[in-house]
């Protein structure tokens, strides 16, 4: 994007999250929704398709430019991102980097207008941050292909036009490099979406199972109409999601520093506001630093990206500090608020519970640990 546009686009969603955002948070903690309205609006604003090629009807922003807008969707309740993540991450970007020509002008223009949804169906109960155990299985049988399996904890599931099903195209033998992925319309027959998944937090965010049997779906909806290029795929997505995951937490860390702020300077204990005491003043400044080395790293890390230097090591390291310091800037949070901090009208103690399923997901902080190391020992010359 044009520098100047992008600043634009910067300032209207922060201004929209501000205001109408932030205003519907408790609605959309107790309605587990995020309300039509904000839905609308954010297909006009292109939230829908920012990382989606300007050539199929996004804004094509680069991945320092979607951080820093990611940043911005942070300071609400991760629900309202999670409700275009998909389009434009994880399954969004199967298409944008394996997809034929044929397959991105067919799917990316209603995803990036938003009038079509798409979810990642990777994860499996007994495969999840390593997808290389999935046991969902596709068979060629003449012109289409039969798929058969389940997945679990699908993100906006019950609301996809489309899934990207991960299956098998071999045998489970054979690991990671039999793995296919295939473009599968939720309303074909022998899907059956599950209902909604009963969480700790992040409510208005919905997962689902989803329950694929004798599936059939035409050979030309196999991503790259090439077998065998799902798990590459699934880990090029993955990877820009867990940057993408990075900037989100920390723009919820920045947040929740602020209702910390907001809290200390105007309650009182004893005739003193919380800010005067010493022992508050040290949890707010080791929030502000963790959520500042978040920010550089990310920033960063953008840039590697973008230049292509690094698009494995930078993302995993991220992922695994952005994530696990936003928890404990979540909980500091809380101590700061005192009994207050563990009632449910405020902010903080839905941001705690929120905050928790950003280990888990898009690979959790132990896979990035294994990840790391595997790089710093690969690129080591002893």
């Amino acid at each position: 994007m044009e520098p100047d546009e992008f600043t634009s686009v910067l300032q209207a969603v922060r201004a929209f999250v501000r205001k109408e955002v932030v205003a519907a948070e408790e609605e959309i903690e107790e309605t587990d929704q995020i309300p039509d309205r904000l839905r609308r609006q954010a297909a006009e604003m292109g939230l829908f398709g920012y990382a989606i090629p300007e050539e199929y009807g996004g804004l094509g922003m680069s991945m320092s430019e979607e951080v820093r807008l990611v940043f911005e969707l942070g300071w609400t309740t991760p629900a309202f991102r999670s409700m275009f993540g998909t389009n434009n991450g994880i399954a969004g970007q199967v298409l944008v980097n394996c997809g034929t020509e044929r397959q991105k002008r067919a799917y990316l223009p209603v995803l990036a207008s938003g009038e079509q949804i798409a979810s990642f169906a990777l994860t499996e109960p007994e495969a999840g941050s390593d997808p290389s155990g999935l046991k969902t299985r596709a068979v060629r049988d003449g012109d289409d292909y039969v798929i058969n399996g389940q997945k679990r904890f699908i993100t906006n599931a019950i609301w996809a036009d489309l899934l990207m099903v991960f299956a098998r195209t071999g045998e489970v033998s054979e690991g990671a490099r039999n793995i296919s992925v295939f473009v599968v319309p939720t309303g074909t027959p022998g899907v059956t979406i599950g209902p909604k998944d009963h969480k700790m937090g992040q409510r208005g965010a919905v997962t689902s199972e989803i329950f694929l049997d004798d599936v059939r779906v035409p050979a030309e909806n196999l991503v790259g109409e090439v077998e065998g290029e799902g798990f590459s795929a699934a880990m090029r997505s993955l990877a820009k999601g867990r940057l993408h995951i990075a900037a989100l937490t920390v723009g919820l860390a920045d947040r929740l520093i602020d209702e910390s702020l907001r809290h200390a300077t105007t309650n009182r204990q004893g005739g003193r506001k919380l800010a005067e005491f010493q022992l508050v003043q040290a949890m707010l400044a080791e929030s502000r630093t963790e959520a500042y080395a978040g920010r550089a790293m990310v920033l960063e890390a953008a840039r590697s990206w973008d230049d292509g230097s690094d698009r494995r090591l930078a993302p995993s390291l991220c992922k695994l500090f952005c994530t696990e310091a936003v928890d404990r800037i979540a909980d500091r949070a809380v101590q700061i608020h005192g009994g207050l901090g563990y009632m449910r009208e405020v902010p903080v103690e839905r941001f705690y519970r929120d905050a928790r399923l950003f280990r888990l997901y898009e690979g959790t902080s132990e896979i990035q640990k294994l990840i790391i190391a595997k790089q710093l020992l690969k690129g080591f010359e002893a």
